[in-house]
């Protein structure tokens, strides 16, 4: 007897980002799979695929947001479900992996949470984890299975290659030493749409022992008179974007924008933004950004396109890297 087998791809959600995951279902020209959640009388979460997963090629997609915790315990339990229920391959998808600025040690007896994230994910059954600008690349080696790597400095790059003034020199800003690649992956994607921009990088100083705590206390490279473009992967509350902000101003920056593929947003962050000398912020909907956060120099681009890519190539095996030119790593 022989069969021929066929490839069906199902796309569910978890309840994180749910507008993220309808963009994605659109792009794919297919629909968001049913999922029945409750909540048991003392907390505890339910979730339940509402159609039957046997043998397809199952995509999650979940917004590690806030209640961060919750998102995260509903996400592994849908991988679970589905692993119970025969499907034959399942991808978690984190527009956002939570847990990812924990990647190391930094004191004596921390966890390094990412570590413990990625455990999570593949013991609940995921084959394959698809990701967004992961904080570190190295958080993919934590992983036993595949991980495919998206990014959105690209989408970031042609935004802003549409809006510079181009009569005015331009240096693309790494508000830390950390993030010299990112700043130089962001400046070879300028040069493609004709722009040269030069590099600097801030020094930052975090009191040991803090969180969300930094301040930018001085900068190398070349910025006065020119256009800045700080580029990070998170802004979460803000302190270190604006502080560098501020820095290069007084250094005689003619503008800065700030660039994040992903915008917590929390706490004082949309006050230190609208109050600091910023031209515009920009960042990706990797999370879901409610009205109250929302403020007149904020631009919100949609990462929906590329994950919906990435999928497409992942469930017909197919390059992902290809979609980055490699530089996605």
């Amino acid at each position: 007897m022989e069969l021929v087998s066929k490839k069906k791809l199902m796309l569910f959600s978890g309840s994180g980002n749910t507008d993220l995951a309808e963009e994605i279902a659109a792009d794919l020209k297919t629909e968001l799979g049913e999922v029945k959640r409750s909540r048991f009388a003392n907390g505890e979460l339910y979730c339940r695929l509402g159609q039957s997963v046997r043998g397809a090629d199952v995509f999650i997609i979940q917004g590690h947001c806030d209640p961060i915790n919750e998102h995260i315990i509903e996400h592994l339990l849908m991988i679970d479900a589905a692993k119970r229920a025969s499907a034959k391959r399942i991808t978690a998808v984190c527009p956002y992996y939570g847990y990812s600025r924990q990647d190391r040690k930094a004191e004596g007896r921390e966890p390094i949470s990412a570590r413990l994230m990625a455990d999570l994910i593949t013991v609940a059954g995921a084959d394959r984890v698809l990701a967004v600008d992961l904080h570190t690349g190295q958080i993919q080696g934590f992983f036993d299975c595949p991980v495919d790597h998206l990014t959105a400095v690209p989408m970031l790059a042609e935004h802003m290659a549409g809006v510079l003034d181009r009569s005015v020199d331009v240096t693309v800003v790494s508000p830390d030493a950390g993030g010299g690649k990112l700043a130089r992956r962001f400046a070879n994607n300028l040069a493609d749409y004709g722009v040269e921009p030069d590099l600097a990088f801030i020094d930052k100083r975090r009191p040991k022992g803090t969180h969300n705590v930094a301040v930018a206390t001085e900068i190398v490279g070349e910025v006065e008179g020119r256009q800045c473009l700080l580029v990070d992967d998170i802004i979460d509350t803000a302190g270190t974007v604006v502080s560098a902000a501020e820095l290069l101003t007084r250094r005689g920056a003619s503008s800065v924008s700030i660039l994040a593929t992903h915008g917590l947003l929390s706490g004082p962050a949309v006050d230190r933004l609208k109050n600091g000398p910023i031209r515009e912020v920009v960042v990706t909907n990797t999370l879901p950004i409610s009205s109250d956060k929302l403020f007149d120099n904020l631009s919100v681009l949609s990462i929906a396109p590329i994950i919906a890519q990435a999928i497409d190539a992942v469930f017909e095996d197919t390059s992902v890297s290809e979609l980055f030119k490699g530089d996605n790593t």
